[in-house]
């Protein structure tokens, strides 16, 4: 967990502390649920003695900061819903009468005006709790659902889920958070992943029926520069987790729009993967209460196959606040169809790292290097001549991908040619201390084969480096 202190420092907390911290933000949430279930206004002074009394400590010391005080009050948030969501839904009876209980809670909050490293790097910009519940009024969501939120945050969508009666699929890459998540959902197993790759990482038994999501609009994992298409990276990855007729719901940047020239192409291609129902902009008064004024924009994908991938459903326009576009959610959007197979949370696989699927996948998943057993290799020397290394000559090199294949640091007598043409010039041939083959392969490495018969390459030779001593080994195949 990494944490901007008052000083402007960043300190990264171990596990247990980042636990602590979790532990601490649920208290100061608990406390603030007081005075919402009160209706008495959180201000800052409020919000300082419930951080100060959850802390044991000021935040002038380092030990939180007001990033983390706004988060206290979203986890305070989730506590009134769970407690008193269902009995909210029974007295509204409809939508339209949902929304103003929703935004009168908002109301009561301080306006979000700090930030950390952390929600800067990753676009920590969490749904305000009105336009969260229309997400999930477009969502049609119901008690026989299974909710996935690949970037949960502190859960103010999922809390919506669960108040309809979904069960619930929680990701969170942010550690900070999903500490919090784990509190807030102790019954459901939160991961981990870079939900860019959400469909790469979670288990094959894992099936949502709903996505609800917000993600990161231009900022991607591990990458210190925007990414243009961020956010539809993530968007085509849970659709791809869903089964036909399953449902998702984006927030994303007003711009990221299927009739704008610079994004259409992008969503003829998502139409390939599923049907975009209902996209319109939202003008940015809505994400005031959370330190931003920038426009977004909601849009809702059925995973069925369009009619015709070039065609989208014309935009009712700019919704100037969340009554319009709830209202033009329930007029524009259409029902649900039936869902192919049965979802499942499939429970005691999430908590557990999947194996990836994909190159990416395994790259970004961080897992313990399995040591192999050791074996005791009866070697004997080959001899070999040192080849000087000649640089390309800058008239030959082509526009191919790759140049063609030449030695560049040792050759084995009587080695014979490579059948086919090689490409890729190795370049990691270049200094060698010693070689050493199997004694049992010695001979057939001379000869060009193995006992599979396949042709010993003079390129077989894998340097492996420790403590710049270098050596070359082959197995009884001549491959590394």
């Amino acid at each position: 967990m990494t944490e901007t202190l008052v000083g402007g420092g960043a300190v990264q907390l171990p596990i247990r502390a980042t636990a602590i911290v979790a532990s601490a933000v649920i208290k100061a949430a608990r406390q603030l649920l007081t005075d919402l279930e009160r209706s008495r206004r959180v201000d800052a002074a409020v919000l300082r003695n419930a951080m100060e009394a959850a802390f044991a400590a000021s935040d002038t010391t380092g030990a939180w900061n007001w990033k983390t005080a706004h988060d206290a009050c979203e986890a305070a948030t989730v506590l009134f819903l769970r407690r008193y969501g269902a009995a909210m839904r029974a007295k509204a009876v409809l939508p339209a009468a949902m929304l103003p209980m929703l935004l009168r809670i908002t109301s009561l909050l301080p306006t979000q005006t700090r930030r950390s490293e952390e929600s800067e790097s990753l676009q920590q910009f969490s749904t305000p709790i009105g336009l969260a519940y229309v997400a999930s009024v477009a969502a049609a969501i119901t008690p026989a659902d299974v909710a996935l939120e690949p970037s949960a945050g502190t859960g103010l969508l999922a809390i919506l889920a669960e108040v309809a009666g979904a069960s619930l699929i929680l990701n969170e890459f942010a550690e900070s958070r999903a500490g919090i998540l784990a509190q807030l959902f102790p019954a459901v197993s939160t991961t981990r992943f870079d939900a860019a790759y959400i469909n790469d990482h979670l288990d094959a038994g894992i099936v949502p029926s709903v996505v609800l999501m917000n993600p990161p609009f231009s900022a991607a994992v591990h990458v210190d520069r925007q990414m243009r298409e961020a956010a539809l990276r993530h968007v085509g990855s849970a659709l791809a987790r869903l089964p036909e007729g399953g449902r998702l719901v984006t927030i994303t940047g007003a711009n990221v729009a299927p009739d704008n020239p610079a994004w259409t192409g992008s969503f003829i291609r998502l139409q390939q993967e599923g049907r975009i129902v209902f996209s319109a902009a939202i003008d940015g008064g809505v994400y005031a209460k959370h330190g931003t004024n920038i426009d977004t924009r909601l849009t809702v994908i059925d995973r069925v196959p369009a009619d015709d991938v070039a065609s989208f459903p014309a935009s009712p326009g700019i919704a100037p606040d969340l009554p319009t576009l709830l209202g033009w959610v329930m007029q524009h959007v259409s029902p649900r169809g039936p869902i192919a197979g049965t979802p499942t949370t499939a429970l005691p696989a999430i908590a557990c790292v999947s194996a990836p699927r994909t190159v990416r996948a395994y790259v970004s998943q961080r897992s313990p290097v399995a040591v192999a057993p050791a074996v005791d290799l009866v070697a004997t020397e080959v001899a070999y001549e040192p080849v000087d290394w000649i640089p390309t000559d800058a008239s030959k090199i082509t526009d191919a991908l790759y140049e063609a294949y030449t030695l560049q640091s040792i050759r084995i007598p009587g080695a014979q040619a490579h059948p086919t043409k090689l490409a890729v010039d190795s370049h990691g041939l270049r200094r060698t201390a010693k070689a050493i083959l199997p004694t049992a392969s010695a001979s057939q490495c001379r000869n060009g084969r193995h006992p599979l018969g396949r042709p010993a390459r003079e390129h077989h030779l894998c340097r492996r480096s420790a403590f710049g001593i270098s050596r070359w080994f082959l197995d009884g195949r001549c491959d590394v």
